[in-house]
């Protein structure tokens, strides 16, 4: 298939259309919204966000963070494989977001509630629910500790629709059936809205060029079995290697330049620019 034509027809679950969508403020508050079932305004949105204090420690990649009118800070992850690890990476992408919102000498009190939101295309738990939500309590009391965090994860291929709006479950099922059929036979206003957006970008030429650019980039690395971009891995192994040459031939198709890749990626701009030219 063309990647003009997989451009068209790609779901929302997929990570480039993902990220773009959710790049928008109003369609990111307003998923937000249905996920969380409370009011979130005036929304300013990073896509592909990166938290990096040293070199000497892991850095951090939010797929799309947030911020709203009370600076409480959200999180939007799409997962879809799993890597059997979630519970973990939640711990650590909440930590690093804490750690970022505080300058040296700011008193605790102006951490703000955060949110780390897993949205799967499996079950994470394997107990059927769409939504997984999770808080720190006292074992003994059952009492909140109050620490203004949670981290929700949610099942687009769930069973059980107790508890759950219906809204929220049209949402997970748009996520991987991201069509005009669809969304008639829901008949889901924020389901046809989010819709309306998904289907401005996939007609956006714009987008589809520098999707096709990334298809094509990521094609002629995948065949020659990624040689330059493994030996060039950063000495992170070959797994790390075709993640951040996966990464950097992604960022650069959205139109970043060395410098903005550099930072995102928490690699020097030389190194960028040999990744960039072993795919020219």
């Amino acid at each position: 298939m063309e990647a003009e034509e997989q451009f068209k027809q790609l779901d929302l679950s997929n990570a480039f259309l993902f990220s773009l969508a959710f790049s928008d403020p109003e369609a990111c508050a307003l998923v937000l919204q249905v996920i969380l079932q409370k009011p979130v305004y005036k929304v300013m949105v990073q896509p592909e966000k990166s938290i990096l204090y040293s070199k000497e420690f892991r850095s951090v990649r939010l797929d799309v963070y947030a911020r709203d009118s009370m600076e409480a800070e959200y999180d939007l992850e799409m997962q879809n494989e799993d890597q059997g690890n979630l519970p973990l990476r939640s711990r650590f992408y909440q930590a690093e977001m804490d750690a970022a919102a505080l300058k040296p000498g700011e008193d605790f009190k102006r951490l703000r509630p955060s949110y780390v939101i897993f949205i799967c295309a499996f079950d994470p738990f394997g107990e059927g629910y769409y939504r997984y939500t999770f808080e720190n309590r006292c074992l003994e009391t059952g009492k909140p500790l109050g620490d203004g965090t949670r981290k929700i994860f949610l099942n687009t291929r769930g069973t059980r629709p107790e508890g759950v709006p219906k809204e929220l479950i049209h949402f997970l099922q748009y996520l991987e059936n991201s069509t005009d059929e669809f969304v008639q036979s829901t008949q889901d206003e924020t389901v046809a809205k989010l819709h309306k957006r998904v289907t401005w970008l996939k007609e956006d030429r714009r987008w589809e060029a520098k999707y096709m650019t990334f298809e094509e980039m990521l094609q002629r690395k995948m065949d020659d079995g990624l040689r330059q971009g493994i030996q060039k891995g950063i000495a992170k192994g070959i797994t790390e290697g075709i993640a951040l040459t996966k990464r950097v031939l992604r960022l650069n198709a959205q139109g970043m330049s060395a410098a903005e890749i550099s930072a995102q990626c928490g690699i020097s701009q030389a190194e960028v620019a040999d990744i960039l030219n072993m795919n020219e």
